[in-house]
């Protein structure tokens, strides 16, 4: 949210800060001219540009719901494009004019003063006006750009405040900023970012089919850099940057940051002519403001920051001002100027349904299944799933030879709408209802004609999964098989006393153990009686329950005898025992297989990676290790129906792997020799590098490239979920 939040920040801070200036100015001249009566001329200005900004972002919003997809994109890239056009403009103008802006205002203003009040309201009104339509323009692509509104909005937000605080300060004279550098800093920024959103556009307009090379890639990254992990939405929530890119968007993008760059450095670069006084009004004479905005040391022309009207006829209120003449009640200008725009905006919102134009209404339950579905044009298309039935229901979109999903809506509650967006291609499709508790129930087909392919998920069955949990099965029976003979080996080391040779094999009955992680949700209590923790225990290490693993490598990294440590490597030997006589037995639910292959390095990242379940040995690394290769092991027995549903999501995996792979070994041909207590030798830890004796760097890259792992392995439960089929 906060990466959406900066480019929002920023136009909120400096349209702001603009309108923000004009407002003082206006303020400050007709405090200097003796007319504050005149003063409500200049907020119902102010207000009234504020509600056609609000209307404006409406009238944007729910025009664009009232559009077909492809229309949708078409018409933001335009917007897209239009918001590049005023920002840039906006940077360019406000370089140039931060030095006079309040000598340019005060002339507008005694002019405006002579006119009398209408026009006093106007000029207020189209002063802030041009910057609150740029905003809500600026804003509303920002928030297209990154699918929500929140961080945008939260970001304008921000922005906006703390322009109104340092234009108060400045009106008060408390405060002093230098406008010039300010407004040149925050439009080099700015340059940088409607780069990106005139990349998002133009790839907006190659999408509706406006511009060509939809498909005419660049750059194309995907495989390699995972769109949701947190630095590319940093990029991509700031820079408009993103993992794949066609060749107009990047040549849109260098070409618009070379010139509009260029061509601002070298404005601020060069030198300027010395700033003119501006004319006074006639009959008025100069003098030194006292409550005009300062520009923080920029050059001033004398007077310009606020006219001593008093001489002049204008500078008087007028017998409008002053109510002799008034028929209307004082009220009236101001509600007028606010309710216009607003009530056009609202007959135009009602007038758009928000409905997006070719979308059905199709109806979900029990007995209505696909009412109101006829065959829809190839594309992306919206369908809006209506639930009239009195049970929450899922909904497919399938197709009904295959059972292909193509769609779904999970948890569609009774009497509740919902938008389901899908690319529909040339096929067969039907709608599939299966409701809670329910018999699950499909809708007659309806065939498409026509050019266009689309993507479907393909069903997965209970059955489906069957033989690879068979498979996994097996290989974590055959583990325990030779768990149990390292256990018996780990207990003759240390019923003869050979507890160095035992810290040796205890490690290589841990990592044994480990590398059978994907079962451990049918261990049940076995888990904690073997590889438990002293955490939560009342009693910590001194705890009788705390047996296992664990407990056996802290008495051996902190000097406890042979004799103290046999009664747990015995019940360490007799839990191992049992659980491989139960394993066989106990209940694996196939749906939970997928699950496996994401939460054992969740676990490993948790506590591994961190050391927090080293009790003596430093082996956390080594533990790592052996979490990878029972992933590796899950991997390979649903790698064909992984690679059925996302042919390029195995080799993504596999690159992350072999990378977490090598990093692991390097720290483990790379150890200092030095057990965690620092007593030990190579043999006490098995030559691994204890996790806080890492080099910071390594640490970090070993830390990023295991959670780069998780991000590409998280899709697999969803893509390998069992569906309800008819």
């Amino acid at each position: 949210m906060w990466d959406d939040a900066f480019p929002s920040f920023l136009i909120g801070l400096r349209e702001g800060l603009e309108a923000g200036l004009i407002v003082s100015i206006l303020i400050a001249t007709l405090v200097r001219a003796d007319a504050r009566a005149r003063l409500p001329q200049v907020w119902t200005g102010v207000l009234a540009a504020v509600a056609l900004a609000m209307s404006f972002g409406a009238v944007l919003t729910f025009t664009a719901a009232g559009l077909s997809a492809t229309a949708q994109e078409a018409f933001g890239g335009t917007l897209s494009v239009l918001a590049v056009a005023f920002v840039t403009a906006m940077v360019f103008w406000m370089r140039r004019s931060a030095r006079h802006l309040s000598g340019e205002i005060r002339e507008k203003v005694t002019a405006a003063l002579a006119m009398g009040s209408g026009m006093l309201v106007v000029t207020s009104f189209l002063a802030v006006g041009r910057e609150g339509l740029e905003t809500a323009l600026f804003l509303w692509t920002t928030a297209r750009a990154a699918g929500e509104s929140t961080g945008p909005m939260l970001g304008a937000g921000i922005g906006l405040v703390i322009a109104a605080g340092l234009c108060w300060g400045l009106y008060r004279r408390v405060l002093k900023i230098n406008l010039t550098r300010f407004f040149t800093a925050t439009g080099a920024v700015l340059i940088v970012i409607a780069a990106g959103v005139l990349g998002y556009g133009l790839r907006d307009l190659q999408e509706g089919r406006v511009l060509p090379g939809r498909t005419a890639y660049a750059v194309d990254l995907s495989g390699h850099v995972d769109a949701g992990s947190w630095y590319a939405t940093l990029v991509q929530g700031v820079l408009n940057l993103t993992p794949t890119m066609t060749w107009l968007q990047v040549a849109a993008y260098v070409v618009y940051l070379a010139v509009v760059m260029t061509l601002f450095v070298r404005g601020v670069r060069a030198p300027r002519a010395p700033a003119e006084r501006p004319h006074a009004a006639a009959g008025s004479t100069a003098a030194p403001s006292t409550a005009a905005p300062s520009t923080g040391g920029s050059p001033q022309p004398k007077g310009a920051n606020a006219p001593e009207e008093a001489g002049a006829p204008a500078a008087g209120p007028s017998p409008a001002a002053t109510g002799r003449t008034r028929r209307r009640p004082a009220w009236a200008v101001p509600v007028t100027v606010i309710a216009v725009p607003t009530l056009v905006a609202g007959l135009v919102v009602a007038l758009s349904d928000g409905k997006p134009a070719g979308a059905q209404t199709v109806a979900v339950s029990e007995s209505d299944c696909g009412k109101g579905f006829t065959a829809p044009g190839t594309g992306r298309r919206t369908f809006q799933m209506h639930n009239t039935g009195g049970r929450t229901s899922e909904v497919y979109l399938v197709d009904p030879a295959t059972n292909a999903v193509y769609g779904e809506i999970e948890g569609l509650a009774p009497g509740t709408t919902r938008d389901l967006v899908a690319t529909v291609g040339a096929g067969t499709y039907a709608w599939r209802c299966v409701p809670t508790g329910g018999k699950a129930v499909t809708s007659a087909s309806v065939r498409v004609s026509g050019s266009g392919t689309s993507r479907a998920v393909l069903p997965l069955a209970e059955s489906d999964l069957r033989p690879p949990l068979a498979a996994y099965k097996a290989y974590v029976a055959a583990g325990l098989t030779t768990l149990v003979r390292q256990t018996d080996t780990l207990t003759a080391d240390v019923r003869g006393g050979r507890l160095a040779a035992a810290r040796a094999d205890w490690l290589t009955a841990h990592r044994t153990y480990a590398s059978l992680g994907a079962a451990y949700g049918t261990f049940a209590d076995f888990d904690g009686q073997i590889d438990g923790r002293p955490d939560g225990l009342s009693g910590g290490i001194g705890d009788p329950r705390f047996t296992g693993f664990h407990r056996i490598e802290y008495g051996l990294w902190h000097g406890e005898s042979a004799a103290g440590l046999m009664p747990y490597v015995q019940r360490l030997g007799s839990d191992v025992r049992e659980l491989r006589t139960a394993f066989p037995g106990q209940d694996f639910d196939p749906s939970d297989l997928p699950l496996r292959c994401h939460e054992i390095l969740e676990n490993t990242l948790q506590f591994e990676l961190t050391g927090a379940t080293d009790q003596g040995s430093g082996t956390n690394l080594a533990t790592a290790d052996a979490d990878l290769a029972g992933t590796k092991e899950l991997l390979r027995v649903l790698r064909p129906l992984i690679s059925a549903r996302d042919p390029r999501l195995p080799a993504t995996v596999d690159a992350d792997v072999a990378r977490l792979q090598a990093l692991l070994d390097a720290a483990h041909q790379g150890a200092s020799g030095k057990s965690a207590s620092g007593k030990g030798g190579s043999g006490n830890s098995g030559g691994w590098t204890p996790v806080e004796s890492l080099d910071p760097t390594a640490r970090a890259r070993i830390n990023g490239a295991t959670g780069q792992l998780l991000e590409d392995l998280a899709p697999i439960p969803d893509l390998l979920e069992v569906r309800k089929s008819g």
